[in-house]
């Protein structure tokens, strides 16, 4: 957490400074500081930065060639890519969106296609309305709060995708972030970095 946030959390409350050092917390008021600068960008300048990000991950995928790739359905002001998953389909990759099953547990992941008939999840994301057909994809996108300069993400809190992942060792992991999402912190006991970065400026 930057020394700012710290020192602001201090001066309201001179007992804060425990709970502000505490790792938990700290993670809690980062999340917090990089989702508002997310939230405040214009959706024009959003619009620009995905259309280049798209570019980047078409130019990837088509190296790459993964014969399965979960997507997402964006929230939060999330980079937003849907408009490019027609054109991965085309590829011949088969798209998938994930499933919160529970909390506490890993995610599935339901095979989708623009079209397809969809339902809403417990927290109101769409996802593919049939839930048979279940893939364990070879790439997936992974939307990201924040990510350091060690490929760590930084996400909502709830762990889905770091369970995910520890299940799935030779998954291929693309954190999705604006360059703005860069910051420094300290991964927690059981985060697992992505494979690589991918942000409007192109991989890292």
């Amino acid at each position: 957490m930057s020394k700012t946030i710290l020192d602001s959390m201090t001066q309201a409350n001179p007992d804060a400074h425990s709970e502000a050092t505490n790792p938990a917390n700290q993670r809690k008021a980062l999340r917090s500081t990089l989702l508002r600068a997310r939230k405040s960008v214009a959706a024009e300048q959003r619009r620009l930065w995905d259309a280049q990000i798209a570019e980047a991950l078409l130019h990837w995928l088509q190296q790459r060639q993964p014969s399965s790739l979960a997507v997402y359905w964006p929230i939060q002001a999330e980079p937003d890519l849907r408009d490019w998953y027609p054109q991965i389909t085309a590829m011949g990759i088969q798209l998938a969106l994930p499933w919160v099953v529970e909390k506490n547990t890993p995610l599935k992941f339901l095979a989708w296609q623009q079209g397809d008939p969809m339902d809403l999840d417990e927290y109101g994301i769409p996802l593919p309305a049939d839930k048979e057909k279940l893939i364990q994809p070879e790439m997936l996108l992974v939307p990201c709060v924040g990510f350091n300069q060690q490929a760590y993400r930084l996400g909502y809190g709830g762990g889905f995708y770091d369970r995910t992942l520890a299940g799935m060792p030779e998954a291929i992991a693309v954190g999705i972030a604006y360059d703005q999402a860069l910051t420094a912190f300290e991964p927690g006991e059981y985060d697992l970095p992505m494979s690589v970065m991918l942000t409007e400026t192109g991989l890292r």
